[in-house]
């Protein structure tokens, strides 16, 4: 995933951060709710987004919060040696949710259409569950290919953004429309590569 390698320094920067939220006594879980809190906003702002692209700008905000706290809720558990199965089911569901409003919103907002908005989140879907499915098998978890989840809420973050700023069609699709189409596509190609991944290993 091409995000795997900012993640050391994003680590670095957010560890201080999951620290003093783990010592103000909040547990992990309660982060991983106000992670999908955020995601809801989100949806809520991108779903009215036609009305002004300043709530698509407010959408990406709470991506970023959604996404951040989903990084810190693992690293307070490891940090209050809490880690453990429940924690780790409550955030694959959580972040299922989570991926299923964000992607919804944006296509059952019109950015794109509604065929190329299925065809994206069943990628994302099927992606994750081949992640954990590796596991399943007693193969380890496995999240390799193009495109993984903190890849795609970047290039939403980023196609907000641009957004923003040129709320405009280009060729066939505005910037959000855009950034479905990649994800429909990268998100089908990083499902065969894990496929081809676990199939070897089996």
């Amino acid at each position: 995933m091409t995000s795997d390698s900012l993640r050391p320094h994003a680590t670095r920067f957010i560890s201080p951060l999951a620290h003093k939220v783990a010592d103000a006594g909040i547990t992990p879980n309660q982060v991983s709710l106000f992670s999908l809190l955020f995601a809801i906003l989100a949806g809520v702002f991108y779903y009215y987004s036609f009305s002004s692209p300043l709530l698509v700008l407010a959408g990406a905000f709470m991506v970023s919060l959604n996404s951040m706290l989903d990084a810190i809720d693992g690293l307070m558990a490891r940090y209050l040696k809490t880690a453990g199965p429940k924690g780790d089911f409550i955030d694959h569901v959580i972040d299922r949710y989570a991926d299923v409003i964000i992607i919804c919103s944006i296509f059952f907002a019109g950015h794109v259409q509604w065929q190329i908005g299925v065809i994206a989140i069943v990628g994302v879907l099927i992606t994750s569950y081949l992640g954990t499915q590796a596991q399943a098998l007693h193969l380890g978890r496995y999240y390799g290919g193009i495109m993984g989840r903190a890849d795609r809420l970047l290039l939403i973050i980023a196609a907000s953004v641009v957004y923003f700023a040129y709320p405009h069609q280009v060729f066939m699709f505005n910037p959000l429309g855009w950034v479905m189409l990649i994800i429909a596509i990268a998100s089908h190609i990083t499902a065969f590569q894990r496929i081809w991944h676990i199939w070897q290993q089996l």
